[in-house]
């Protein structure tokens, strides 16, 4: 017992004694930790700090927007890029045999369809029901129509009436839950009548296949993306945009990728892919990886907008080349239209391109036996997939078809710019907390430290009721434009936009005149605050949606944010803005577009295709729900119009 006692004494001795050993220890960690916290919580430090924020803040500014366009413009460059891959397995490998044979026999289905089509003066519904049900489909047809807000002039259409023709081919070795479409518009006119008559080959040859999991929807729309809108709305029970249909007598299971076939003439020099959809969406890349697969695998030519792929990436020549393409991707993405059939389906989850068959007059040649294996290809491949395409990447920039660009990649440019924005609105707060000067008595001048609230208020109030008057004011105030003006009621709408943006130039500086007393020095100051935290949050959120159209607001308006004034030179001033403005960015970019496609336009020309660019983009808005209109006209125009009111403020 002696021992024991004694052997747990000295335990409990050295348990206290490297008790005791430990607490100089502990003492030095939390004298270390206050240091630390010292470097963050010093007045002094932190004041030491703002103030080189604060007195850098323009050469930074200046430093990061610079940065944020040498990093887009390299995004072009190869080693800022990846090869593209597959991320599915089961669409991994190519090793398929396709065997569609009946080229020549769908192009003279073609002409037949053309024939009819001619005939009738439109979309030939009952010879193409009577087609399709010889080639064992189930077939089904909807009516719809639609009536334009004003007329599509481009088009020339006003009330739009029409018939979708769609045959199902059920699947033989599955439950039908899933399904995968093919689709051809029936365009005006001898368009596509290549691809209707190649879609009805492939659904002959389709039929005779046991390979199928899936049911494939064969789809003719009439009146291209109205047509589509009916129909999707109609298979999936929704009705978003006011239109008139039909219910879908037949239906297969819920869609899983889908294909739009667009052919220009019997012989095909390439094809391009076309992915751009509805607000800048973009199909999951695999579908195209699956289309620059076996275009590679059967040897045919493909593109994507429309240009070539080329090897020589060191050259200048190539690194120009690659730019081109990227930035055409860029600008269509921001357009916020769909630029094919297939932009529609992506809002329903669906992942979805256009293939464009193009007679560019080249030495290659493709004929229609060798699109239809390839669409044969890509279609057994799709017919394998377990679930949804997923893996890989719905956020990325094409340069060319074996070349992307990821978000990851592509963001930094943009955060670049946006950071500018915040340290613009740090140098305003700091400028706020300066205690405000005194008077010779020593009395704080009250009237430089205390702004009204109504002259921060008055502003926003005003720029964004500007914003609705040119949201709402074009389309119910045509008719009377029409009744007063010798103008049609396309070129009404469009004036009227113009008057109304032109209009709310006038507004916002003059608001002062409605407060007197109330505008300080420091009242802009916070306005301008409140503006620069707004456009930095717009923007972020813009781009999280649609880079691209987010990306090129931030070029032209975080320069305004940055450097106006009340006490800048006025009239150099308000030129600047005005040409930084969203309607002027709107015009440039239609200038530079027909510059990337090379297909340069006069002033005159371009001015014309400006005014249809405004024009269609009130329509999509209306028949589709593209997103591009409401956001310039409700929140960019208005906030625009705080730097112009800061810019005359008094």
């Amino acid at each position: 017992m002696l021992r024991q006692r004694t052997h747990v004494t000295s335990r409990c001795g050295r348990v206290m004694d490297r008790r005791r050993s430990s607490e100089p220890r502990r003492q030095d960690r939390v004298t270390v930790d206050n240091n630390n916290m010292g470097l963050l919580s010093d007045p002094n430090r932190r004041r030491a700090l703002l103030g080189l924020l604060t007195r850098l803040n323009a050469p930074i500014c200046v430093v990061c927007y610079m940065a944020g366009v040498a990093w887009f413009m390299g995004l072009a460059f190869e080693p800022f890029t990846l090869r593209t891959y597959m991320s599915e397995n089961a669409m991994g490998s190519t090793m398929v045999e396709e065997r569609f044979p009946a080229g020549e026999r769908a192009l003279a289905t073609g002409r037949e369809f053309a024939a009819h089509k001619k005939k009738t003066g439109g979309m030939p519904v009952d010879w193409l029901v009577r087609t399709m049900q010889a080639r064992g489909l189930e077939v089904f047809t909807q009516s719809f129509s639609r009536t334009l807000p004003f007329p599509d002039e481009n088009k020339e259409r006003y009330m739009v009436k029409g018939t979708n023709v769609y045959g199902i081919l059920r699947a033989p070795r599955a439950p039908r839950t899933e399904a995968l479409v093919l689709s051809a518009p029936c365009n005006p006119g001898d368009e596509n009548n290549q691809a209707v008559g190649l879609l009805l080959g492939l659904a002959q040859y389709f039929r005779n296949q046991i390979f199928l999991a899936k049911d494939v929807i064969f789809l003719v729309n009439e009146h291209d993306l109205i047509g589509m809108q009916a129909w999707l709305e109609g298979y999936h029970h929704t009705n978003t945009t006011g239109m008139d249909w039909s219910p879908l007598q037949g239906r297969g299971g819920s869609i899983q990728a889908a294909l739009s076939l667009e052919l220009s003439s019997d012989i095909i020099t390439s094809l391009d892919l076309v992915l751009e959809g509805l607000n800048g969406q973009l199909p999951n890349l695999d579908l195209a990886n699956l289309f620059y697969a076996f275009c590679q695998k059967i040897g045919v030519l493909c593109t994507i907008q429309g240009k070539l792929q080329r090897n020589d990436w060191d050259s200048v020549s190539g690194y120009s080349h690659a730019v081109q393409t990227m930035m055409l991707m860029v600008m269509k993405q921001a357009s916020g239209r769909p630029w094919g059939d297939h932009g529609l389906f992506l809002r329903y989850h669906i992942e979805a391109a256009t293939i464009k068959g193009i007679n560019s007059f080249r030495q290659y040649k493709t004929d229609a036996t060798t699109i239809g294996r390839l669409l044969e290809g890509m279609y057994r491949k799709l017919n394998n997939l377990l679930e949804r395409l997923h893996q890989s990447y719905f956020f990325y920039l094409m340069p060319s078809l074996s070349h992307f660009v990821s978000i990851g990649y592509y963001m930094p440019a943009f955060g670049l710019l946006a950071v500018i924005l915040l340290l613009r609105a740090l140098d305003l707060w700091v400028q706020l907390m300066t205690p405000p000067p005194r008077t010779e008595d020593g009395v704080i001048d009250i009237e430089q430290s205390s702004p009204g609230v109504l002259s921060v208020l008055t502003p926003l109030v005003i720029s964004h009721l500007t914003g609705v008057a040119l949201y709402m004011l074009p389309v119910r105030f045509q008719e009377m434009a029409v009744e007063h003006f010798p103008v049609s009621e396309t070129e009404a709408v469009v004036l009227t936009a113009i008057a109304v943006y032109t209009a709310g130039l006038a507004l916002p500086h003059n608001t002062h005149r409605l407060l007197a007393g109330e505008g300080t020095e420091q009242g802009w100051r916070v306005l301008k605050l409140v503006a620069v935290l707004y456009l930095a949050v717009l923007l972020g959120c813009t781009a999280l949606i649609n880079f691209s159209l987010g990306f090129i607001l931030a070029l032209t308006l975080v320069p305004v944010a940055a450097f106006v004034t009340p006490h800048v030179p006025k009239v150099l001033s308000a030129f600047i803005l005005v040409i930084l403005s969203p309607a002027c960015t709107l015009l440039f970019s239609v200038f530079f577009f027909q510059e990337l496609q090379e297909m340069p336009v006069s002033f005159q020309d371009g001015w014309v295709l400006y005014l249809s660019v405004i024009s269609q983009g009130i329509l999509d808005h209306v028949l589709y729900g593209s997103l591009v209109y409401p956001l310039i006209a409700l929140l960019v125009y208005p906030c625009w119009l705080l730097f112009w009111n800061i810019l005359f403020w008094k």
